[in-house]
């Protein structure tokens, strides 16, 4: 078989019967081993997330927050590369898993780490730089998750278009608050930054493009008489 042929066979894939149960494995599956890790610690005092699995356990669930961002914003470049147009249904799920993961990783923050402190959070939240914009995306990241629905969808129209390019802003925030927060190692941080610069440019060219393809196929207007 040569490779054309090859390609064109993958290019033909229909979605497998397994495929949902793998995304819905890949989205739960991290989530609780964090749980269950921490309880473990908790518990059993194991090492399963460090010496200090509160500390550890916030820092997985914001990791994974960026990691569905970064697959949620992928699934469009694969989908057109592929020809698989059955992963669009995939997006709408890493974005929601973004979204419950951020939310997680705030919770994590303000019931375990500040044990619910409302005083701390109220100055954390407005003296404490990376905490704000981090709060920020997840703010950004709420209207987004709230109309991700069929019937959202078709009851905003256009607007909904337009509200969802938000989700262009949550990446940066998202890697900004990742970059702040941390002291020496920004491996990850730097990581994900060329990923989601790779991918929003992608976008940003693929737009600009089609726009180009409009123009020049689009007929000109007849001029007034």
């Amino acid at each position: 078989m040569t490779w054309s042929a090859a390609w064109v066979r993958v290019r033909a894939l229909s979605r497998p019967r397994w495929w949902p149960w793998l995304v819905w494995c890949a989205v739960l599956g991290p989530g609780l081993l964090v749980a269950a890790a921490l309880l473990s610690d908790l518990l059993r005092d194991t090492r399963w997330l460090g010496a200090n699995p509160v500390k550890e356990g916030e820092l997985r669930l914001g990791t994974l927050t960026i990691q569905y961002l970064a697959a949620a914003l992928a699934i469009t470049p694969l989908r057109r590369w592929l020809g698989w147009n059955w992963l669009q249904r995939d997006r709408r799920t890493f974005g929601l898993a973004a979204f419950c993961y951020g939310l997680a990783h705030f919770l994590w923050y303000a019931l375990l780490d500040l044990q619910l402190d409302l005083a701390q959070l109220g100055t954390d939240l407005s003296k404490r730089t990376y905490i704000v914009v981090g709060f920020a995306a997840l703010l950004v990241m709420l209207p987004l998750a709230l109309t991700s629905t069929r019937a959202a969808i078709a009851r905003l129209k256009a607007r909904w278009v337009k509200l969802h390019r938000l989700t262009y802003v949550v990446p940066v925030l998202g890697v900004t608050h990742w970059w702040m927060s941390v002291k020496a190692d920004v491996g990850q941080p730097a990581l994900y930054s060329v990923l989601f610069a790779v991918l929003l440019g992608w976008r940003w060219w693929h737009a600009r493009r089609d726009n180009s393809l409009h123009a020049t196929t689009t007929p000109a207007r007849a001029g007034s008489h």
